[in-house]
Parts: structure tokens; sequence; C-alpha cells
């Protein structure tokens, strides 16, 4: 079996990727890697290296030196953060990336992959079921980075033969983990609030629609689509893929059908502006079509689950 990468290790996608990862191929073949110096107890059931993305040498060495053949590049700087240090944004965004296709291209790597997201849709970009491919012209610098970023994974796909995928991921939902600087990080913090009894103050306005995922259904997509056959893979910037679309106000009444007395306040802020720049829902035909995707986590169950499995912390 070829060794496994995941760069980005610790965040929330990438906690939950390395777990299932390690479930289906066995601990010590899948290797977690952030610049954190220690890893989440969660994931310290198999190997860790201390790595920063932007030190191409070390990167480099290591991945050389340990024969990795797949990597999972997921670090990076999310849309809300990134809007406050947008140099620091971009720098890590590309670099990254560049460190990574150029390892494949150079035939180091076998396998790529790397997220894109709903940000590289913008306010012209038609709202409702998104299309596979349409109008992108997004209006942050997360967006502006992803959308660079899939470009250049289809340019090395077509010049060097680099076998690179993506799944344009929209706002993801897990209790496993914390979000870390999305603006759909709402969705993830009204349960706490909700279990905690406490009111929640939302950062969106009520109608607000944003496609969303159950973090299981995202992890699925992500490991199905590395796993199938070269040639299904007929897109080579990214992937859309959808779970459910909801507004703030529509996920608060499915909540208080378990608990009526949970309570919600809306305080629009910066990533109000953000929010509505992208998507209200997502057509992902093109990813049924090519690699038999297809979601399994709708809102009440999605609600059910969180509410389920969220512990407050102690």
């Amino acid at each position: 079996m070829s060794k496994i990468l995941i760069i980005g290790a610790c965040g929330q996608i990438g906690t939950e990727l390395v777990l299932a990862l390690r479930e289906k191929y066995g601990n010590q073949l899948v290797i977690a890697a952030d610049v954190r110096e220690n890893c989440p107890d969660i994931i310290a059931n198999g190997p860790y290296k201390k790595l920063d993305i932007l030190d191409r040498d070390a990167v480099r060495e290591f991945i050389i030196d340990e024969k990795i053949e797949h990597v999972y590049l997921l670090a990076a700087l999310l849309s809300a953060t990134a809007e406050k240090n947008p140099d620091f944004a971009w720098k890590l965004n590309m670099e990254g990336l560049f460190t990574i296709l150029d390892l494949a291209k150079e035939g180091y790597l076998k396998r790529i992959f790397w997220p894109s997201s709903i940000a590289v849709f913008g306010p012209t970009t038609p709202k409702v079921e998104t299309p596979q491919q349409t109008i992108m012209e997004p209006s942050t610098v997360y967006g502006i980075s992803k959308l660079a970023g899939e470009n250049w994974c289809s340019y090395y796909h077509s010049k060097f033969g680099v076998d690179v995928r993506s799944i344009r991921y929209p706002g993801l939902i897990s209790y496993k983990s914390l979000p870390g600087g999305g603006t759909t990080d709402y969705a993830v913090d009204i349960f706490y609030k909700a279990k905690e009894g406490k009111e929640f103050n939302c950062f969106l306005s009520e109608n607000t629609a944003l496609p969303m995922m159950f973090m299981d259904d995202a992890i699925r997509a992500t490991i199905e689509l590395m796993e199938v056959d070269q040639e299904k893979v007929k897109i080579r910037t990214s992937y859309n893929i959808a779970g459910c679309s909801f507004t703030p106000k529509e996920l608060t009444h499915e909540i208080q059908k378990i608990m009526p007395n949970f309570k919600i306040s809306y305080s629009p802020d910066y990533r109000q502006e953000i929010a509505d720049s992208w998507p209200d829902s997502i057509d992902d035909s093109v990813a049924k079509k090519d690699w038999g995707w297809s979601s399994q986590v709708d809102l009440p169950k999605l609600v059910e689950i969180m509410l389920k499995n969220v512990s407050i912390p102690v």
C-alpha cells in the first residue's frame, strides 16, 4: 500500500480525514502533519510530523525520504480569517500548492487531493443550483486563491500528467472537530449554544441560504474521489458536490423541534457580505455522473446527529 500524508491534519477536515483513512488503510500508513508542535489526542493513534507547508525544502525532503505517494493538502487560511490577513492567505494557499504539484510533476507523488470551495463563485454567479461550469468572479481573497488553484491543478494535469483531484466543499458541519474561521462556522457554533441552553447570536441574517454538508458525507466524497479510476475523473479543476442548503432560520426551526426553548438572535457582521456573494444551492450532477457521488445526510438527520453528539467542554 502507498504511504499517505495529510498536510493540515489538525484542522476541521483533516482530523476526520486522518481517522477515516487510518480506519481504512491502517494507522501506520497514514501520516498526519501540521504546523502545530503536537497533534490533538484524537489523531494520536498514528504517526505525526510537525511540518510547515511554507517550508518548501522541509516538505520536499520529508515526502521524498518517506516515499510518500499520496498527499491530501488541506493547509489553508479560510474565508473569514483570510480577509483579515490577505497577503499571508495568498502566500499560504498558493505556495503550498505549488510545492506539492511540483513534487508530483517530478514523479515523487502519484496522486494529490487539494480542496477547493464554493468560495470560487461570486456575486455574478447564478445562485440557485449553481452549475459545475459557470461564471466565477470571486470577491474574497480565499475565493480568488481557490479559483487560481483550481486552474493551476488543471494546468499541471494537462501539461505534466499530474493526477490531482479536487472537490468544491460547501460549509462543513461536524461534532468531532471545530471549524477554523469560515463564513459557515455559525452552523457548528449554534449546536454548542443549544446544548448549553443559551441563546445563539448569529453573525448572518436569518434568511441567508448557503450550501452545507455533514462532515461524514464530505469525508466519504473525498475518499471516493481519490479511489476512483483515473479515467473517470473528467474534471481537473474541482467538482461541485452538494449536501443540503438551509438558512439560519430554517436550521433554528429544526433545532427547536427537538429543543423547543432554544432561541436565536441576529447581528450580521462582515461575514454577511461574504455569504451574500456565495450560492444558495449547488448542482452536483457532474460528480454524480462521473464517479457516482451522492449525499446521504439531509437537514433533519444532520440536526439529530449533531444534538446527540455535541459535547460541551467541562
